[in-house]
Order: structure tokens, then sequence, then C-alpha cells
């Protein structure tokens, strides 16, 4: 009998996250697929055909968008990686008692709306605002110098506003390692470099993979950056654009659920596939 309890625990401990999961995943998936699969107009109404066709449809005239969005959120996870870390190691091994400052400091945007940071943000890299505006009277640059709507103005704002979710984790990983660890390896005549990589950076390594999962998945799925600093160019529209104008816009809910689907399948896969080779452990150990 205790042999038999023991055993239900765990199941009876996942019952909550799975439900959760259920009924705020797999059932909206669910729904989201079958409206894809509908046909008709917001006018006459739709209604289940089953078409399937609407898959290949949307991935052949949309590919471009997937490969661009792809490709602004791992530019933008490899540069929070590269600002994070950094942060993350000095308020780890050098905050001392201004820890728990630096950390508000770092979570103190998420006192603001996305939105409105995002807005705050055009206006700071406006053609004549106060960043590029400058430089231009001072004759640094060109006066048809432009960096909003542009691909690099976009990864900039993902950088920004995903930051925080590469930081945090990176911090708990960081603080976690015995620093014993890295006098150990001083000792037996590692350079700094080398103890750093081959100590801190590898125990660090679960908070990389967490930091770079809690990036990637919500920047590769994101509208509002690229439509706010990207001003509109359909050059540098993200997948979300095209989705968030279907639902609302254009009121074609099968194509912008199935645009959907596809999105959130392919995450999964890039997802599994990068857990796969990094392995499930470096999120726990």
């Amino acid at each position: 009998m205790r042999a038999l309890s023991r055993g239900l625990t765990p199941l009876l401990l996942l019952l909550p996250g799975g439900a959760w999961l259920v009924v705020f995943f797999a059932v909206p998936m669910a729904f989201m697929f079958l409206i894809s699969l509908q046909q008709g107009t917001f006018d006459t109404g739709y209604r289940l055909t089953w078409n399937l066709g609407i898959y290949p449809e949307v991935i052949g005239e949309y590919w471009d968008l997937y490969v661009r969005s792809t490709g602004f959120a791992l530019a933008a996870t490899l540069l929070t990686l590269l600002v994070g870390y950094p942060v993350a190691y000095t308020i780890a091994f050098r905050g001392g008692r201004l820890k728990n400052a630096l950390l508000l400091v770092v979570v103190l945007p998420f006192f603001v709306s996305f939105v409105i940071r995002t807005l705050s943000w055009r206006m700071i890299l406006a053609d004549n605002g106060m960043v590029f505006g400058s430089l231009k009277d001072l004759g640094i640059l060109e006066p048809n110098f432009h960096f909003l709507a542009t691909p690099a103005a976009v990864i900039f704002g993902l950088t920004y506003n995903f930051l925080p979710f590469m930081i945090l984790p990176l911090y708990v990983a960081i603080e976690k390692i015995d620093r014993r660890l890295i006098e150990a390896a001083n000792d037996l005549y590692a350079s700094r470099a080398q103890a750093f990589w081959r100590v801190t950076f590898m125990l660090s390594l679960p908070g990389v993979v967490a930091g770079s999962l809690l990036t990637f998945i919500p920047a590769v799925g994101d509208f509002i950056t690229a439509e706010v600093i990207g001003a509109g160019n359909p050059q540098v529209f993200m997948v979300g654009n095209i989705i968030q104008r279907k639902f609302l816009d254009a009121l074609d809910y099968p194509s912008a659920a199935a645009l959907s689907f596809v999105l959130v399948a392919a995450v999964m896969l890039l997802v599994a596939v990068y857990t796969r080779i990094v392995g499930t452990d470096r999120l726990t150990s």
C-alpha cells in the first residue's frame, strides 16, 4: 500500500500543472486547429470543411515571414545573452549588499506597459529624436541617416524588451555556483579565461538554456515591436503582424488560425530539437 501511494504521489503533484496545460493550451490549440479548417467569410459565416489545403497555402505565401521572425528572434536571443551575461555575472559575484537593488533595476521595466516602453523607444530613436537628431546636429551622422523601420531597429527593440528574461535565469544559475570550484581551477594554474569558460560558464549553462528559451519563444511571436519600432514598414514585419492583421483587420479567421498553428508547431519543434541537442538536464542541473 505504501509503495502504491509512493507511486501515485508524483502523478497527483503533476495533476494541477497537467490540468492547466490541457485547459489553457491543448484545448485552445484544438479550437484553433478546427478554426483553421473552416471556409467562408465573416459576413456569410464560417463552416467546418476540413480544408487542409490552407496550410500549404499560408506556408507558401508567408514562408519568408517565418524565416524573418526566426532570424530576428535568434539575433535578439544572442544579443540578450551577450549583454545579459556580464550583468548577471556582476550582480551574482560583485553585487554584494546591492544585489536586491540591482535586481530591482533589472525588473523595473516590467512596471511600465510593454507598449508604452516600445513607443518611448520609437520617439527616442526617431530620425530627429534626442539620439540621432543630436548626432546629426553634431555632424557625426549624415542628415539622411535612418534607423527606424529597419531590421536592426526591430532586433534592438526585441533585445531591449526581452533582456530581463535572459538576465534573471542567468543570475539564478551563476548565483548557485560554488566559488571554491573557481578557486580550485586557479590553483591548478588555469588562466582567468580558462577558469571562466571551463567552470563558470559550463556551470551556468542551465541559466543560458532557460534564458534563451524564455527569450526566443516570446520574441519569435512578437508583433508590437515590429509594428511600433518598424514604423509600419512591411519589409520588417514579423509573422505576428500578419496574424494580427488577419484576425482584426481582414477578419480572415481560418488563415490567421492556420498561421498561428504553424508558428506554435514550428516553435515547439525548434525547442524540442534545441533541448535534445543541449540536453534537458541543462534545465535542472
